[in-house]
């Protein structure tokens, strides 16, 4: 017999994360646990839906399965069931944890993978600000070998300017978050290359992307916002280089995983993202963090405060999930 309960959880940010469409002045997650057994599975998603606009639904659209994941519900069958999103997200990474937890198995075997977990290497990201605090933070993260810099607005490259002065070693990405025109990416890509930018993510909102195809560029551009699922990648073909496959728009490890294998069979780099949330958000990620090119999975890096069972992060390198935490 199952038992499934959701609730939501406020977790303090060090200091307000910025980007071009928003500020977030905490991490607001919603926390799905699935006890079988006397054994309980536990998944993390962000509360509100900060891709597009707020959708504060997310814990009704949870309650809205209730009956059939108590009924025994599996993590295939959950993909008809629900939309790909945050709250098909928690409860799918909880039906991992669950059957890892009831049948002993290791989640590397479960999804797949020929090895178990390996620690990554994630970026640290610089929210949006003036160059002269980007710069200040990057200097007390100097010693960092991968940077990622939230972008967006007029003045980018002379905030990446700022950032590579402070930080001369560390490896640099950037985040437009939608907020460039066509004139600011073809103005801003020679400048950041010249200051050794690696990767641009989501320069365009999606749909406004048609001048990528066959554009030439001096730095690969990956899709955010413009993929969601694999239904997304279709229209990423020939536009952009790599795809930010994040747990909350997939609406789960299952979909995540499906998305990787497809989008490698396609030819993109593979990304890992995350929102704002604590270890039990990233722990499913780091199971697409194997099969990544780039690693953001740096969210509770920029918490006051983690779970008492998590992530261990010795600088930028993450090692694999206890356990207790998740799988």
């Amino acid at each position: 017999m199952r038992k499934m309960r959701v609730h939501t959880e406020e977790w303090p940010l060090h200091e307000p994360f910025k980007i071009a469409r928003m500020v977030q002045e905490q991490g607001e997650v919603v926390v799905v646990e699935i006890e079988q057994d006397g054994v309980v599975g536990r998944g993390e998603a962000e509360r509100a839906d900060v891709f597009f606009s707020r959708d504060e639904t997310i814990v009704a659209d949870i309650k809205a399965v209730q009956s059939q994941i108590e009924a025994g519900l599996d993590k295939i069958a959950l993909q008809d069931q629900m939309p790909a999103g945050s709250a098909r997200n928690a409860v799918d990474c909880a039906l991992w944890d669950l059957e890892a937890k009831l049948s002993g198995t290791p989640i590397h075997e479960l999804a797949g993978l020929d090895k178990p977990l390996a620690p990554v290497t994630t970026v640290f990201t610089i929210s949006l600000d003036t160059p002269e605090k980007m710069a200040a933070d990057a200097s007390r993260n100097a010693h960092r070998p991968v940077l990622k810099l939230k972008l967006g607005r007029e003045g980018d490259p002379e905030r990446v300017a700022a950032v590579r002065q402070a930080a001369p070693d560390a490896r640099i990405s950037v985040d437009a978050n939608t907020g460039w025109s066509e004139a600011q990416l073809i103005d801003y890509l020679p400048k950041l290359a010249a200051l050794g930018v690696e990767l641009v993510e989501q320069p365009f909102l999606p749909g406004h992307d048609a001048m990528l195809a066959g554009f030439e560029r001096a730095i690969p551009i990956a899709a955010d916002e413009s993929c969601l699922d694999r239904t997304s990648l279709p229209g990423l073909v020939g536009k952009y280089e790599y795809v930010n496959i994040k747990l909350d728009k997939t609406g789960g490890l299952t979909e995540a995983l499906a998305f990787a294998a497809e989008a490698k069979a396609l030819g993109f780099g593979i990304m890992v993202g995350c929102n704002v949330g604590t270890s039990l958000a990233m722990a499913p990620g780091m199971v697409v963090a194997q099969l990544a090119d780039f690693v953001d999975l740096d969210g509770p890096l920029l918490l006051s405060k983690d779970r008492d069972d998590c992530l261990q992060y010795t600088g930028s390198i993450i090692s694999p999930p206890e356990p207790a935490l998740w799988g």
